[in-house]
Formats: C-alpha cells, sequence, structure tokens
C-alpha cells in the first residue's frame, strides 16, 4: 500500500508504471453504507484531474467518484455492475473502479500517502 495516494474527496490511486488504479477508501464506503450500484466511465475517455469519472450510490446517497489526476480511462471493474457491495467488502482490492493512464505524473505529488489521509480522516469525525 506504500505506492497509494488518496485525495480529499476519499478517492485513492495505486499507481504501476504510467497506469493508476483507482478506487474509494475504506472510509468513504463507511460514511456511504452498503453500495448498490456503481456508474463506471467509458473505456477511452479522458477525464482532468477532479472531473467525475463514476458514480457510486449507496442505501444512504448518491456520490461521484473524481478522477485523482489528468488521464485516459483503460480499464473498468465491469464486476462492480453485478456485485457493487464489493466495494464495501474490498474497498483496496476488488473494489476498484478504473484504471486511468496517467498523463501528469506531477499530478501525484498533490495527493496524500496514506498516513497524511488517515490524519485527515481523523479530523472528519
Amino acid at each position: 500500500m506504500s505506492d497509494m495516494k488518496f485525495t480529499k474527496d476519499h478517492e485513492w490511486i495505486a499507481v504501476d508504471g504510467d497506469v493508476g488504479t483507482v478506487g474509494i477508501s475504506e472510509y468513504a464506503q463507511e460514511q456511504l453504507g452498503d453500495v448498490v450500484f456503481v456508474e463506471l466511465p467509458e473505456t477511452g475517455k479522458a477525464f482532468s484531474k477532479g472531473e467525475e469519472a463514476a458514480v457510486v450510490e449507496s442505501v444512504k446517497a448518491a456520490s461521484e467518484v473524481f478522477a485523482p489526476v489528468d488521464g485516459e480511462i483503460v480499464e473498468t471493474n465491469g464486476s462492480l455492475e453485478d456485485e457493487p457491495g464489493a466495494v464495501n467488502s474490498d474497498a483496496f482490492g476488488n473494489g476498484w473502479f478504473f484504471k486511468i493512464k496517467i498523463a501528469d505524473a506531477s499530478q501525484l505529488d498533490g495527493l496524500m500517502d496514506k498516513a497524511a489521509y488517515d490524519a485527515y480522516t481523523a479530523e472528519l469525525d
């Protein structure tokens, strides 16, 4: 998890080369409650950092999932359409949303590491 970075909007990105796998944090899924639906972006679509790329709906609320960096969607986690609950049970594993080809790796520098994110969420409670 050392290569995982977090946004203030509770997305995580795990970087492998020039591709980042994106999902929502444990904190975010706990706030949402039981996830019942996930809307994923189209493969090949380009997003700017901070742009809405996906939607996650729970029994309590709908929430946007934002692109943590500029880039193009290279893969989506289609299994979430059948099993949206994976977001709750395995937020950092099978609950990932999409993979994005990173256009500007320097944008990762503005994101938080796990320790900084944990401190950030502790202040929210």
